[in-house]
C-alpha cells in the first residue's frame, strides 16, 4: 500500500539561535538534521521532527539572519498544524502562556479543539487535540512530558483564490480525498494516513497576494513511495493538468520535484528513502553539520560563514 498525505513542510525564519530554540525549546521537537540549503550553502536548513523524523512529522526551516518579514495572502500556506493528544491542550495552552508565546483563544474546526499561535518570526502555527494521538509515538527530550510531546504534522491549511483546481491536483494526483467544508474552507484528508493527513482549502476571491519573508511557507512536500511512484506523479500531472515539475533533485535525504500548483502555492513531491539515517544514527541524528557531497570539499568555508548557535 503506497502511503500518502505531507512529508514535510518548509519555511523562511530570521534568526538562526532564535529559531532553533523555539522549535526544540518551546515546542520539544527534535533536530533531526543540521545541514545547509543545497541551494544556499551559506544559510543553515534545519528539520525538526519526531525521534527519527519520519514523513508527516517534519517542519524544516531556512533561517535567512536578515529575511525581512513576509505578508501573508493568496497563494501561500496559511497556517502548519500539529497533532497532540486530545488531553493535552490544556497543557500546552499553559506553555504557550508561560513562553509568551502568541496564542488565539481555543476554537473548534471540523470538530477538533485547535489553539493558534505563532512563532517568534510570527509563523502562522496550531495545535490540533487530535483523536487517537494519545495511541501515536511521542518524543520529547525538554522539560515536556512524553505523554503531551507533539505527535508530528496534522495539516495545513492554503490560502487561494479559487480552491477548485487545487483540490483536484490534492485528489487525482497527490491521494487526497475531498470531505466535509466549514463555511469557506474545505478539507481535504489523506485515507489511511495519521501524520500530515489534512490539508484545508480557503476560498477567499480577490484577495491580496502574499509576500514571502520570514514567517512564511516556503512550500508543502507531499510523499512519494519512491521513484517509480513519484514519477507516475510527475506523469499524471501533465497529462491531467498540464503542470510541469522541475527535474528531479537529490536532497540525500529524500529526491524531489516541484511544481506550481494552480492557486501558486509551491509544492514538493519527496520520496519517503533514504531517510535521515543515511548520514548518522538515530541516537546521534541533528548533532553534527552534514553536508551534501558536492559540498565537502567545502567545508571549512561554510563553517566558517555560518552563524553561531552558542
Amino acid at each position: 500500500m503506497q502511503h500518502r498525505g505531507i512529508h514535510h513542510v518548509t519555511a523562511i525564519a530570521g534568526s538562526t539561535r532564535r529559531n532553533l530554540g523555539f522549535y526544540t525549546g518551546v515546542l520539544g521537537l527534535r533536530l533531526v538534521k543540521k545541514t545547509v540549503n543545497f541551494d544556499d550553502p551559506g544559510s543553515y536548513h534545519f528539520y525538526y521532527g519526531d525521534e527519527t523524523g519520519k514523513p508527516g512529522s517534519i517542519l524544516t526551516f531556512f533561517p535567512w539572519e536578515r529575511a525581512a518579514p513576509g505578508s501573508p495572502g493568496v497563494g501561500e500556506t496559511q497556517e502548519t498544524a500539529f497533532r497532540i493528544p486530545e488531553a493535552s491542550i490544556g497543557y500546552w495552552t499553559h506553555r504557550l502562556v508561560e513562553k509568551g508565546a502568541a496564542h488565539d483563544n481555543l476554537v473548534k474546526r471540523f470538530g477538533e479543539k485547535a489553539l493558534a499561535f505563532k512563532d517568534s518570526d510570527g509563523t502562522r502555527l496550531a495545535l490540533v487535540a487530535a483523536a487517537g494521538a494519545d495511541n501515536e509515538p511521542g518524543w520529547s527530550a525538554v522539560e515536556i512530558p512524553v505523554e503531551h510531546a507533539i505527535r508530528g504534522l496534522h495539516g495545513v491549511s492554503l490560502l487561494l483564490k479559487d480552491a477548485a483546481p487545487t483540490g483536484a491536483v490534492l485528489s487525482d494526483v497527490l491521494g487526497f480525498v475531498a470531505g466535509d467544508r466549514e463555511g469557506a474552507v474545505e478539507r481535504y484528508r489523506a485515507p489511511g494516513a495519521t501524520l500530515g493527513a489534512i490539508v484545508d482549502l480557503r476560498s477567499v476571491g480577490d484577495f491580496p497576494r502574499g509576500r514571502q519573508g520570514a514567517g512564511s511557507v516556503h512550500h508543502g512536500a507531499f510523499r512519494a513511495a519512491d521513484d517509480a511512484d513519484q514519477a507516475g506523479m510527475v506523469r499524471k500531472l501533465a497529462e491531467n493538468h498540464g503542470l510541469r515539475t522541475t527535474e528531479q533533485k537529490d536532497r540525500k535525504y529524500f529526491r524531489s520535484v516541484y511544481f506550481r500548483e494552480p492557486g501558486h502555492v509551491l509544492f514538493e513531491i519527496a520520496t519517503e528513502p533514504p531517510g535521515f539515517a543515511v548520514d548518522e544514527p538515530v541516537e546521534s541524528l541533528g548533532t553534527a553539520l552534514e553536508l551534501p557531497s558536492f559540498l565537502e570539499s567545502r567545508r571549512d568555508k561554510i563553517e566558517a560563514a555560518l552563524p553561531r548557535l552558542d
